[in-house]
């Protein structure tokens, strides 16, 4: 807007400066013209008193035209292309202007003879119009030129600004990793650095949170051990049936209290620890080893594995694929039909599907169950962390833990399902 109104204000002073120019030539051709004319006129024989028209030499346009009168208004001498419609009566010596034409007067011998030259306003207009045309026009070539050139320069500049956005506009809740910003101007850069200190400072603080929630849990192994070994000695060596059954409230209870300290330690290393490796291996080898560690604690046929005959690669940790996976299933195991097999069902790309039968979980209910602490509404019964450490897990690895009840082709029953988004198959990989 200011190169634009500068623009305007110049078009403005070059036309008043170009209006002086073409007034001055209009003055000074009528004072070079007049003595010639006064001289012509004195100089005639009485027969040759009448009006005068100058020949052309050469075809032209006549862009200064003029007539030469004496004190009667009599025109003694005009350019060959005057128009006597052109002028009007002789007023005064000085500037005059007409609806078509810009005029100077002027006069000698005492005002006896008198002569007025005539410019064409069109001509000066156009002469004006083209100046300003050209004053103008690169201006507006110019100006989207500048507004292109300079969104170009700045949008490609601050490309390592967007880029560092979108980094921080994908990151999750759990990566805290420093952000690159080798690339950022230099304007921006320390505030980048200032930023990755204060992600390195909450990982920091993070991780000292988990670190004590894993190594206390992990502490409370050997004396938790130890109570439940005491319990149950005290079960045999007390005849007393009272004593005997305290003792084995006092050992349900410590087992129910190291397999929530167990679950603790598998939120913390869903939480803190790395889920991926640098390297893919079968997730096929991971569930039957889980599943058959499972089924040797568990009654006969109560945990039935499905998997696809060709191998499933995945990068994701095998030790968390296991904990996603013993989770799932003693979720199943606790809570679903005790006459029915709990099915594990792994798919070909990736899809870990884990299903039981049971009664249909409320739509209400089965929007919390992946929350902290919840048990399906059953207090006493699980540690109510289970699910959500698989959401845990599942999130981290850019998948997501998808609840069904009823199950899929089924009118009853429970089941959860989880992708390994970095699952490839063998065919994919070609």
């Amino acid at each position: 807007m200011f190169w634009i109104g500068a623009a305007w204000a110049t078009a403005v002073l070059l036309r008043h400066e170009i209006e002086e120019v073409f007034d001055s030539s209009l003055q000074e051709t009528a004072q070079r013209l007049l003595p010639l004319a006064v001289l012509d006129i004195v100089g005639r024989e009485d027969e040759d008193a009448a009006s005068q028209r100058l020949g052309a030499i050469r075809s032209h346009d006549e862009l200064f035209t003029y007539v030469v009168r004496d004190d009667k208004d009599t025109v003694l001498l005009r350019s060959h292309a005057a128009n006597l419609s052109t002028f009007p009566p002789y007023g005064r010596a000085g500037f005059g202007r007409t609806a078509t034409h810009r005029l100077y007067s002027e006069e000698a011998l005492q005002g006896t003879i008198r002569i007025t030259v005539a410019q064409p306003l069109s001509h000066q207009d156009a002469v004006i119009r083209e100046m300003q045309i050209g004053l103008g026009l690169p201006v507006l070539v110019v100006i989207p030129a500048a507004f292109a050139a300079i969104a170009f320069a700045v949008r490609r500049s601050t490309r390592p600004l967007r880029a560092f956005r979108e980094q921080l506009e994908t990151r999750s809740e759990k990566d805290l990793s420093p952000v690159a910003s080798g690339d950022l101007p230099s304007e921006v850069a320390p505030l980048a650095a200032t930023m990755n200190a204060l992600l390195e400072r909450l990982s920091a603080a993070f991780e000292a949170e988990r670190s004590l929630a894993a190594n206390t849990a992990h502490e409370l192994r050997t004396p938790l051990a130890g109570a439940i070994a005491q319990a149950q000695r005290i079960r045999k060596e007390t005849a007393e049936k009272q004593t005997a059954q305290r003792g084995a409230d006092i050992e349900a209870t410590l087992k129910r209290l190291t397999a929530r300290a167990e679950r603790l330690m598998q939120l913390a290393r869903a939480e803190g620890g790395r889920l991926e490796l640098n390297k893919a291996s079968d997730l096929r080898a991971t569930l039957e080893v889980v599943v058959g560690d499972m089924s040797r604690t568990e009654l006969s046929g109560r945990i039935s594995l499905s998997l696809p005959d060709e191998p499933v690669m995945s990068a994701v940790d095998p030790d968390a694929v296991g904990i996603l996976c013993r989770n799932l299933v003693e979720n199943a195991l606790r809570h679903g039909s005790q006459s029915s097999p709990v099915e594990v069902v792994l798919s070909g790309d990736g899809i870990l599907t884990i299903a039981n039968d049971g009664p249909v979980v409320p739509e209400e209910t089965l929007a919390k169950l992946s929350d902290r602490f919840e048990r399906n509404g059953k207090p006493g019964r699980g540690s109510g962390i289970g699910l959500s450490i698989v959401s845990t897990i599942a999130h981290r690895l850019g998948s997501a833990l998808t609840l069904r009840s009823p199950r899929q082709d089924s009118q009853t029953g429970f089941e959860a399902s989880v992708r390994f988004a970095s699952a490839v198959t063998p065919e994919s990989r070609i």
